[in-house]
């Protein structure tokens, strides 16, 4: 039988990262100076590679052209002199300095080194030989002194001292001199690079080109040329935004162009579950729901995220989603982080479903045996058109007949491989991602660029706001006895007890000890304890308890999550509140005010209050808007440093600042949008100058979804 025609060979893939970044994806070990020892706690402190140093910007400087006389060297203040070495007195023992006399014309000052060797110090500072010494000057015992001199040089070299000179940040074991140097060393590896701006926008801001601006960003003249506006950070901080954005829109370009498939449903059983409906939908919610089937109706993928406050209602807005699913033959699922989210959604969505003679199941990592298998069956068959449950949904033996949409839950929970292990369950699966994190709009460019957003703002009707109240620990007394009052009307509680220097086990601790305590005081059937350390089964039982009686306080350390459904749940406590983010403080306040009756929540502080947490809590005081308080967190706080950050999925950004740089991030994402219009495959002069952006921000399966896609 004759060959057929030979497939054609495939393109040659796109190097793992071009030559001319070579010298920065080197290991910091490579630099010179830099030992093993070194090495391992500059990796530590900036990361493994040459550019990480690049990367790892001054935070303050040190002016050294201070250079007075000895007698005009005021205490407190890092000087420069000129001084002559007149004599060195040897450390007696090991417990005091060894301490080097010099002097001008108008004094006498003492250079003080503990625990160094001698005969360093002489070859250092020889006597009879003159010397510049820069460090703080001290007074001790009347006479001026610097212990330790950060630099001691012969007077020809004094101009390399006398110098505005970046300070870096330091950790354990790290001298800044080390710093110092592996920076500088560093920096001499910085390649000229092509240019990815547009020419006329450089101009327009004022800004210098990538290398000369990483120059000028470690070399500060000024406390201004530190700040995020310095024009050096600017340019840097957009560089790394335009990266962040490219790779999200080519994330999504990519996942666009796979084939989807046109879900547009009659309608009827949508008709039957609002008629259904013991309430009607927020003018937020029918917007949303529109949103949503229209992705739906079009022939690609629907990419969406939807964002709601703690009880906005994203459970019904999701399910109108799957009825739409089911109105045309398919079926969808729905995966939460925890049982007891799949378990809330589930008890949400069955009666409804049910209402309108649609089938849901729940599937979580409990499910064993015959019934396990039974129900895995149903799904495989299409019989049961609705699976709500946890990870336990993207195993490899669940088989969906149809999957055409897959809903993910507090979607940085997962794992971004995860997240397509359930969509990979259909052909070309819609996914509608939802979060109850708030999360300010420029957060929401970075961390879900790839994705459209639809908001839900409104609570849903009859929703009575939660009166927050702030007040000092020391009035726990009162506290208690108010909690004792509200038992008395059948309120449930509950009381959150402090982070403890962020150990899992000292939460636990101070978790018990209010346990205790409260046992003793209100009784100890009352009472029910639900921690982190706990097995999922206990903490489900524990939170049953509470939920059905008859415990009325549920004390909880936060590493849990505790977002079950209570409407009897009126009164929140929360200790230490200075110590937690905003969006922590409104998650966890979120889970009173869900019924008709009025809800109090009390956030208890350690006086005194720093400005930031004094600013904090009075947010929490003043408003219960999710949106506003995450932009208010942002502000407060910076996106580092915004509570869950690390866990939210939010992208770890190394020079933009989002609390300073946020109107950067809406024009980083016009001009990737714009880019990848003309240029989609970032094939042109300017493409490739882009593709070198993306591998020095180490964005690189972008760069490989560009040939793949």
């Amino acid at each position: 039988m004759a060959a057929g025609p030979r497939p054609p060979a495939p393109e040659k893939p796109w190097p793992v990262r071009p030559e001319i970044l070579f010298p920065l994806f080197a290991p910091i070990t490579s630099l010179p100076g830099v030992g093993p020892r070194n090495g391992r706690l500059l990796e530590g402190l900036a990361g493994p590679h040459v550019v990480d140093l690049v990367w790892h910007l001054p935070r303050e400087l040190v002016d050294r052209r201070f250079s007075p006389t000895v007698a005009e060297a005021p205490a407190g203040r890092i000087a420069t002199l000129t001084v002559r070495v007149v004599a060195h007195k040897p450390a007696p023992d090991k417990r005091r300095p060894h301490r080097v006399i010099c002097e001008d014309e108008t004094g006498r000052i003492t250079l003080v080194y503990f625990h160094a060797r001698g005969d360093y110090l002489t070859r250092l500072l020889p006597e009879n030989d003159t010397r510049v010494v820069s460090g703080r000057v001290e007074h001790y015992a009347g006479a001026p002194q610097i212990a330790h001199p950060d630099h001691v040089v012969p007077l020809e070299e004094a101009e390399s001292v006398r110098t505005i000179e970046p300070v870096y940040p330091l950790a354990g074991g790290l001298t800044a001199r080390v710093v110092q140097r592996a920076v500088a060393a560093a920096l001499e590896r910085v390649p000229d690079l092509p240019e990815w701006q547009d020419d006329a926008f450089l101009r327009r801001n004022g800004w210098v080109s990538w290398k000369q601006a990483v120059l000028d960003a470690h070399a500060p003249q000024s406390g201004a040329a530190l700040e995020p506006a310095a024009p050096s950070h600017m340019r840097l901080a957009y560089d790394e935004l335009l990266a962040n954005q490219l790779t999200l829109l080519i994330m999504r370009n990519t996942a666009k162009a796979a084939p989807g498939r046109a879900i547009d449903g009659d309608r009827g059983l949508t008709r039957k579950a609002l008629a259904a409906l013991p309430f009607s939908l927020t003018g937020a919610q029918v917007q949303a729901s529109r949103e949503i089937r229209a992705d739906m109706a079009a022939p690609s993928r629907m990419l969406r995220l939807l964002q709601g406050d703690v009880g906005s209602g994203k459970t019904i807005v999701a399910f109108f989603a799957m009825l739409n699913v089911v109105e045309c033959g398919g079926q969808a699922a729905i995966m939460a982080p925890t049982e007891i989210l799949a378990r809330q959604h589930f008890d949400t969505i069955e009666p409804l479903a049910q209402a309108v003679g649609v089938q849901a199941v729940l599937l979580t990592g409990r499910d064993k045996g015959a019934a396990r298998l039974s129900l895995l069956a149903s799904l495989e068959s299409g019989e049961v058109p609705l699976a709500i449950g946890t990870h336990a949904l993207f195993q490899e033996d669940v088989r969906f007949k149809d999957l055409m949409l897959a809903v993910i839950d507090e979607q940085h929970r997962f794992g971004v491989h995860q997240r397509l292990a359930l969509a990979s369950k259909g052909k070309g699966a819609d996914m509608l991602v939802m979060t109850a994190t708030p999360i300010p709009r420029t957060l929401t460019l970075t961390a879900y660029g790839d994705l459209d957003v639809s908001r839900l703002t409104e609570k849903p009707a009859g929703r009575k706001p939660v009166d927050t109240r702030v007040m000092a620990a020391d009035r726990l007394d009162q506290v208690v006895a108010a909690v004792e009052r509200a038992l008395s009307h059948a309120a449930k509680v509950y009381w959150v007890c402090p982070l403890v220097e962020d150990s899992e086990v000292l939460d636990l601790a101070a978790a018990e000890e209010r346990f205790a305590h409260l046992k003793q005081r209100l009784g100890a059937d009352r009472v029910v304890l639900v921690h982190g350390r706990m097995k999922a089964a206990e903490k489900d039982a524990a939170i049953r308890r509470f939920a059905e009686g008859p415990p009325a306080v549920l004390v909880a350390t936060t590493v849990i999550e505790v977002g079950v459904d209570v409407p009897d749940a009126t009164v929140m406590v929360v200790e230490h509140a200075e110590r937690f983010g905003l969006a922590q403080l409104h998650q966890l306040r979120g889970r009173i005010g869900r019924g008709e009756r009025a809800s109090t929540c009390l956030l208890l502080y350690a006086p005194p209050l720093g400005e930031t947490a004094r600013s904090r809590l009075g947010v929490m005081r003043d408003t219960d808007d999710g949106f506003v308080i995450a932009e208010q967190d942002l502000k407060l706080r910076g996106a580092g440093e915004l509570l869950g950050t690390r866990q939210s999925g939010l992208p770890h950004f190394r020079l933009a600042d989002l609390g300073a740089h946020g109107d950067l991030m809406a024009t980083a994402r016009d001009d990737a949008r714009l880019i990848l219009e003309k240029d989609p495959d970032l094939t042109g002069p300017r493409g490739a100058a882009l593709r070198v952006l993306l591998y020095l921000f180490e964005r690189d399966a972008a760069v490989l979804n560009l040939r793949s896609g």
